[in-house]
C-alpha cells in the first residue's frame, strides 16, 4: 500500500503535541501493532527550567569526551601508565573541537570572509578531519609533557577517540542538524522537516551508521591492542595506524550517501581527507613492519 507521506507530514506538523524547539524525525518503520508511520522527536535542546536549556549536541559531545577518557584510562592502566586520561582527553577534546570548526569554516573561505562571525559562533558545522588534526596536535604536545613515547600514546588514545566520535554523532542526530544522507526507501529511513537543513524525504540516518561503524572500529582496535600487550610487546604505533586506515575507509563509504558537495575529483572534502588518512596509515604500517623485520 502506498502512503501519501507529504500529506502525513503536513497533518502531523499541525498536531498540538508538536512544540516549538522540537525537530521532528519521521520514519515509516513500524513495530507489530503500530500504524505504518510514527513520530520520533529530535530534541535540539533539553529544557530544564525557565529559560535554562542545554543543547543536546553539546551534551553528547561532553558525554563522548567523558566516555573516551574512561576508555583511554583503561588502556593506560593495562599498559602500566599513571597518566591522567581525563585531563588529557579534556584538553585534546577542546583542541579537536577548535580544529573541527576551523576546518569547516575554511572549507568555504568565500562564505567565511564574507560574514565570519555567524560561522564561528554557531553550534553547527564541525568537520571530522579538522577535529582529527586538532586533537592529534594536542596529543603530541601532551605526550611529550607526560614523557610517554608518542606512538604508544597515540595507540592508547585510538580506541577512545572512536568511542567519543561515535557518541558525538548521536548528538548530531538528536539535534537534527541536517547531517544526513541521500533519499532512501529503506525501512529505517528518516525525514527531518524541521531540521536545521529540513527535508520531508526519507533519507539515510548517516549519524547512526557512523555510530555503529566507529564503535566496531573501537572494538577492533581494543582487541588488537590486547593481543599485542598480552604478548608483552609494544604496540609501536600499529593501533593508531589501523585507526587511520579503518576510520578513513568508514568515512569515505559514509560520504557516498551523504549530501556534502563534491570538490576533489568528484569527491567531497571529507572523502579526500579520508583517502589521505588511509594512504598515510598504510604507508606508516608498512614502514613499521619493515623496521620490525629488518
Amino acid at each position: 500500500m502506498d502512503w501519501d507521506w507529504a500529506g502525513i507530514l503536513e497533518a502531523r506538523r499541525t498536531e498540538s503535541e508538536i512544540k516549538i524547539g522540537i525537530s521532528e524525525c519521521y520514519t515509516p518503520f513500524a513495530f507489530p501493532g503500530q500504524r505504518r508511520y510514527s513520530l520520533y522527536s529530535m530534541i535540539p535542546y533539553l529544557h530544564l527550567f525557565g529559560p535554562v536549556s542545554i543543547p543536546t549536541f553539546g551534551l553528547m559531545v561532553a558525554l563522548g569526551l567523558f566516555t573516551a577518557a574512561y576508555v583511554v584510562q583503561a588502556d593506560f592502566r593495562r599498559r602500566g601508565s599513571n597518566a591522567d586520561a581525563f585531563l588529557i582527553i579534556g584538553m585534546a577534546g577542546i583542541a579537536g573541537i577548535i580544529g573541527a570548526r576551523l576546518y569547516h569554516v575554511l572549507e568555504t573561505p568565500h562564505e567565511f570572509f564574507a560574514d565570519p562571525w555567524p560561522m564561528i559562533w554557531t553550534r553547527f558545522g564541525f568537520a571530522w578531519f579538522g577535529g582529527l588534526i586538532g586533537g592529534f596536535i594536542a596529543l603530541v604536545i601532551l605526550a611529550r609533557s607526560e614523557k610517554i613515547p608518542i606512538l604508544e600514546f597515540l595507540d592508547s588514545c585510538a580506541p577512545g577517540a572512536c568511542v567519543g566520535y561515535a557518541i558525538g554523532r548521536i548528538g548530531c542526530l538528536l539535534s537534527g542538524d541536517g547531517d544526513y544522507g541521500i533519499p532512501t526507501s529503506l525501512p529505517w529511513g528518516m525525514s527531518f522537516p524541521n531540521g536545521v537543513v529540513p527535508t520531508t524525504e526519507r533519507v539515510h540516518p548517516t549519524p547512526l551508521y557512523e555510530f555503529i561503524a566507529w564503535m566496531l572500529i573501537a572494538l577492533i582496535l581494543w582487541k588488537l591492542g590486547s593481543a599485542t600487550i598480552q604478548k608483552g610487546q609494544a604496540t609501536g604505533g600499529r593501533i593508531f595506524f589501523y585507526y587511520l586506515i579503518l576510520t578513513g575507509i568508514a568515512r569515505f563509504l559514509v560520504e557516498l550517501i551523504r549530501i556534502n558537495p563534491r570538490s576533489f575529483f568528484g569527491m567531497s572534502n571529507a572523502q579526500a581527507a579520508s583517502v589521505a588518512s588511509v594512504f598515510l596509515g598504510v604507508f606508516l604500517l608498512i614502514s613499521l613492519k619493515r623496521r620490525q623485520t629488518a
